[in-house]
């Protein structure tokens, strides 16, 4: 193998690990906006059982 077919043959992983890097970047972002709209419906379900439980004094919810 020439060194010029060694420096194409790492310039295309180089490529593909770059690709690769920006693809997982969009999964964590993507994740990160999904966690926090979780954390904000499970705020508002464990406010709404607060208020609920208050008035039937059955059960306790704790963060």
């Amino acid at each position: 193998m020439t060194d010029e077919q060694k420096i194409t043959l790492l310039e295309e992983r180089l490529a593909h690990t770059i690709k690769a890097a920006d693809d997982l970047s969009d999964v964590v972002a993507d994740q990160a906006k999904r966690i926090t709209l979780l954390e904000k419906q499970m705020a508002a379900l464990l406010e709404l059982a607060r208020d609920q439980s208050q008035g039937e004094g059955s059960v306790t919810f704790s963060d």
